[in-house]
C-alpha cells in the first residue's frame, strides 16, 4: 500500500493571499504606469501633473484599502481578522517582509517621480510630500495595530 503523508494546512487568509501570486508586483507597477499614460493622453495633463494625480490617487486608494478598512469580505474566516486592516493581515502580521518593503518603496518612488517632474514647485511638492509621509508612516512596524486618536484594536 502507498501511504501519503500530508502536512497540516496553514491558515491562509484569502484577503491577502492574492498578493503572494507570481506577477502581482509587475501588474501593480503596470497599473500605475498605464494610469499615468491615461492621465497624460486622455486628460491632456502635463507629465508632472499626471504623475502627481497618479501619486495622489494611489495614496487615497491604498490608505483607504490597506490602512483604514478593517476585516475581510469573506465570512468563512469566522471574524478572526475583523480588528485588523489589510496591512496588518498581510504576511500574517510579520514585519519587514519582501511584500511590505515593496509596498513601502512604491509610494516613495511615486513621490520622487511626481516631485521631480513638477520641478519641486509649490503647491505640488507640499501635497506630494504630505501624501508620502502619511502613507509611509502608516507602514512603520511601530504603527502595527495603532489606531487614529489613540484607539487600539484590542479595546
Amino acid at each position: 500500500m502507498v501511504y501519503v503523508s500530508t502536512a497540516p494546512t496553514t491558515d491562509v487568509n484569502r484577503n491577502t493571499e492574492w498578493f503572494t501570486y507570481p506577477g502581482v508586483w509587475t501588474t501593480y507597477i503596470s497599473i500605475l504606469f498605464f494610469s499615468w499614460l491615461i492621465f497624460l493622453s486622455v486628460f491632456g495633463c502635463s507629465p508632472g501633473m499626471a504623475w502627481t494625480i497618479v501619486h495622489l490617487a494611489h495614496f487615497i486608494a491604498t490608505y483607504n484599502f490597506f490602512h483604514w478598512k478593517k476585516g475581510t469580505p469573506f465570512a468563512d474566516d469566522q471574524g478572526i481578522y475583523n480588528r485588523l486592516t489589510w496591512w496588518e493581515q498581510i504576511d500574517n502580521g510579520k514585519q519587514l517582509t519582501r511584500n511590505r518593503k515593496f509596498l513601502t518603496v512604491i509610494p516613495v518612488v511615486l513621490y520622487l517621480i511626481a516631485s521631480h517632474t513638477t520641478n519641486y514647485e509649490h503647491p505640488m511638492l507640499f501635497i506630494n510630500t504630505l501624501a508620502v509621509c502619511i502613507l509611509v508612516v502608516a507602514k512603520f512596524p511601530h504603527m502595527h495595530k495603532v489606531r487614529i486618536f489613540g484607539i487600539n484594536a484590542d479595546q
